[in-house]
């Protein structure tokens, strides 16, 4: 007993604050990990593109389940012990996906259950880690938002580029010790998580009730900005590769490296930069701020006649989005200081909705012109295919979710003031 209280005494908030930073390193490597292989999985074991999608898809339903779950449970659990398991489903999951494929001799079976395995403990993590942050004690809680958010995209970015290494060092053969590489960082953190200080977020008995929470106008306001922060970040990032390829015609080397990669850096940029001085600008103002420049970026990647042009700023909106879901996160637990995990398990849940309804969006505006050769006079040049005024046309709908979020940002005070004090 006595053994056990020294070795937690020497870990101080700070070290809870790291371990949740791996928190998000690990969901990077969750989301990301699968989808680099997935041209391997086609040739090497004859799995389909539909079966690839429908990989991506038991992530996301899984993740969706865990959100739920742990909406309604994670308080009474303890987020220690959600912590922990979620790291334990994650490293499980990647040494199962390492080897399940193997020794079950049904590989899409073995992605299967791997996928399964992992994302349930990417759907606890993302719900979970947020609130422990909020509740450590800081006189900055929107920036510690921010900077925790950052290290997602710097574990995205290092999940492609260390991955990719590693492949052409020990072949594409051998791709299956890369997960088990990657599993050792989640089973570190487990232990990590096990001797942390956590603190609550809402004192035990005070959490708001769901009832309660839905009563409020002000909070389907939070619900329409997650959606819209959600939409507004992943349908430039999924469609920003082909975007480049196909839309503007340039190489898939350099279209990868100016659009998808330069916006996840510059998203990490964002939210690093706003987590160290973010202390100076109100958050409500730094994400009308975004909202405006996300419009202006959609426009200008839609309408601009340089392809170079239309690249740099498809790149760029990965600063504009940067605050759209940490600082909906900060703004909605300062107008609900009870509003716990609860709360932040349901705008979770929305975020996760914005972000597969937003690139669905676009994908079926552009097959739908593509289909019946419609507004091909639309945009100025002339010189486009079909398939090329197809996305444009995508993306120029999606603008439609960052001008949402900062018409909702406009209406927030009013909101607020009419309701305060019911939210107290």
């Amino acid at each position: 007993m006595k053994g056990t209280y020294m070795i937690k005494k020497k870990y101080t908030y700070k070290h809870t604050t790291y371990a949740c930073y791996l928190g998000y390193v690990t969901q990077a490597i969750i989301n990301n990990l699968a989808p680099l292989f997935f041209y391997i999985f086609h040739v090497s074991y004859g799995i389909d593109y539909e079966q690839l999608g429908f990989l991506i898809i038991a992530n996301f339903v899984t993740q969706i389940a865990a959100d739920i779950w742990a909406t309604r449970y994670a308080d009474r659990v303890g987020y220690r012990k959600c912590m922990a398991a979620a790291h334990f489903f994650s490293f499980i999951g990647l040494v199962s996906l390492g080897t399940l494929p193997f020794l079950l001799g049904n590989v899409y079976a073995g992605l299967i259950i791997s996928v399964i395995l992992y994302a349930a403990g990417g759907g606890l993590i993302e719900v979970v880690v947020s609130p422990i942050v909020e509740a450590l004690p800081s006189d900055n809680k929107a920036g510690s938002m921010s900077l925790l958010h950052s290290f997602y995209c710097w574990g995205q970015m290092l999940v492609v580029l260390i991955s990719t290494a590693l492949l052409r060092v020990i072949g594409s053969g051998r791709w299956h010790v890369i997960p088990l590489v990657w599993s050792l960082l989640p089973l570190f953190n487990l232990f990590y998580f096990l001797n942390v200080p956590i603190l609550p977020l809402v004192e035990k008995g005070k959490e708001i009730k769901m009832r309660e929470l839905f009563r409020h106008p002000s909070f389907y306001l939070f619900i329409l900005l997650m959606i819209c922060a959600g939409a507004s970040e992943l349908t430039m990032s999924q469609w920003s590769s082909f975007f480049a390829e196909k839309g503007l015609g340039v190489s898939k080397l350099f279209g990868d490296l100016l659009g998808p990669g330069l916006f996840a850096l510059y998203m990490a940029l964002g939210r690093f930069i706003y987590g160290i001085w973010g202390n100076r600008i109100p958050i409500r103002k730094a994400l009308m701020v975004c909202s405006a420049l996300c419009v202006i970026s959609y426009l200008i990647t839609v309408f601009s006649p340089m392809p170079l042009l239309s690249l740099i700023s498809c790149s760029f909106t990965g600063i504009t989005v940067s605050l759209m879901w940490p600082g909906t996160f900060s703004l909605s637990s300062a107008t609900f200081p009870r509003g716990g995990t609860l709360m932040f398990g349901i705008l979770a849940i929305c975020g996760d909705i914005g972000c597969s309804a937003g690139p669905w969006i676009t994908g079926m505006i552009s097959g739908y012109i593509v289909r019946g050769n419609r507004f091909m006079n639309f945009l100025p040049d002339k010189n486009m295919d079909i398939e090329q005024h197809a996305i444009h046309m995508g993306l120029l709908v999606a603008v439609a979710f960052p001008l949402i979020m900062l018409a909702s940002l406009l209406l927030y005070r009013v909101f607020t003031r009419k309701h305060m004090n019911r939210i107290k």
